[in-house]
């Protein structure tokens, strides 16, 4: 365990040395924990990609510890940098640069997607380690993401050096990716920085198709979670999304036809619904309606619980797309593989 507030120097300086010998370590951030490599070491890379059994055209962000590192690995860097970083870094928004022409990124040719995070474990292994680190979550693949550091063990235990343990995540789904080398700024991947957050400094953004995630699109993966499978669970989802009087009675629907099946059935429901359902089905709360980041903070956290569980098909419960419920929709969305119900 390492001191989220005041991470312990020694452990910091091993973790760092790992790093710079070409080496993996997976460490928490504000979002969900990364899996690291140097990036100007193309093997240390592609480490990265083996040990996740991650596509190789799949990009990583980097990450890094001073918003002015901006400059020395992206050109052409847009005045609006300024004053984005200011407002939102250290925080979960990565951006989308033209890459500079010594930074080595030859699963992203030309573009690089650069981010600060908000934990001071990252940024102390960042600034010991003196060099970007180029991080994916810290999990397999196409799997639920990591919020604990006892997720990226059970996922990755023995094909990696290190994992820093740094508690559980704060914001609980991945980082809001912004475009701004297309015309219009555009939101790629959803994430903890929302596009009302977004359009208080941006004169126009806007949202991708991908990102909003309504069905599925064939695309490039010019940033992650926008062409693979992503976090899903063993079990099979199935999202119910409009409203929630409606949502309540076809979930108990859908419960009750896939337990005459044989299966047994999880439901993901919220604090205000969960009573709702019946008891002989594994009923988790991942959070309040009232208060999106709980649920936010809980998604992954609870998808993997089911799994635990022994569930055959979860049901899920949709929610607002408004502030951080388009970031919970978007992984909700991608996690059923577009296996919506909408009523």
């Amino acid at each position: 365990m390492v001191d989220r507030e005041n991470p312990e120097s020694e452990r910091i300086r091993v973790a760092a040395e790992v790093i710079r010998k070409g080496g993996l370590v997976a460490f928490p951030t504000e979002t969900v924990y990364g899996l690291g490599a140097n990036t100007f070491d193309t093997k240390a890379v592609a480490r990265i990609f083996e040990a996740k059994n991650r596509p190789y055209d799949n990009p990583t962000i980097v990450h890094v510890a001073k918003r002015s590192d901006v400059y020395k690995l992206a050109r052409e860097v847009p005045v609006i940098v300024e004053e984005l970083t200011e407002r939102f870094w250290p925080g979960p928004l990565t951006l989308l640069l033209k890459k500079a022409d010594h930074v080595p990124r030859p699963r992203s040719p030309g573009e690089i997607t650069l981010r600060m995070p908000n934990h001071n474990v990252a940024l102390a292994l960042i600034s010991e380690s003196n060099l970007p680190i180029s991080a994916p979550s810290a999990n397999i693949s196409g799997g639920v993401s990591p919020t604990t550091a006892q997720h990226v063990y059970k996922d990755l235990a023995g094909r990696i050096e290190i994992i820093l343990d740094g508690g559980p995540t704060e914001v609980g789904v991945e980082s809001t990716v912004l475009d701004l080398t297309s015309p219009v700024p555009t939101i790629l991947r959803p994430g903890g920085v929302t596009l009302e957050d977004l359009k208080e400094i941006l004169d126009t953004v806007r949202v991708h198709p991908v990102a909003e995630a309504e069905h599925k699109i064939e695309v490039e993966a010019r940033a992650p979670g926008m062409k693979y499978k992503h976090y899903s669970p063993k079990a099979d989802v199935v999202l119910v999304e409009g409203d929630v009087t409606r949502m309540i009675k076809k979930i108990g629907e859908l419960a009750d036809e896939n337990a005459q099946e044989g299966l047994k059935v999880g439901i993901m429901a919220t604090e205000e619904t969960a009573h709702f359902y019946r008891h002989d089905t594994v009923v988790k709360i991942v959070g309040s309606r009232r208060n999106l980041k709980t649920v936010a903070r809980n998604l992954f956290d609870v998808l993997r619980a089911f799994d635990e569980d022994g569930v055959d098909v979860i049901i899920a419960e949709g929610v607002v797309t408004k502030e951080i419920g388009l970031a919970i929709m978007n992984r909700l969305r991608k996690s059923a593989g577009f296996n919506i119900v909408r009523v």
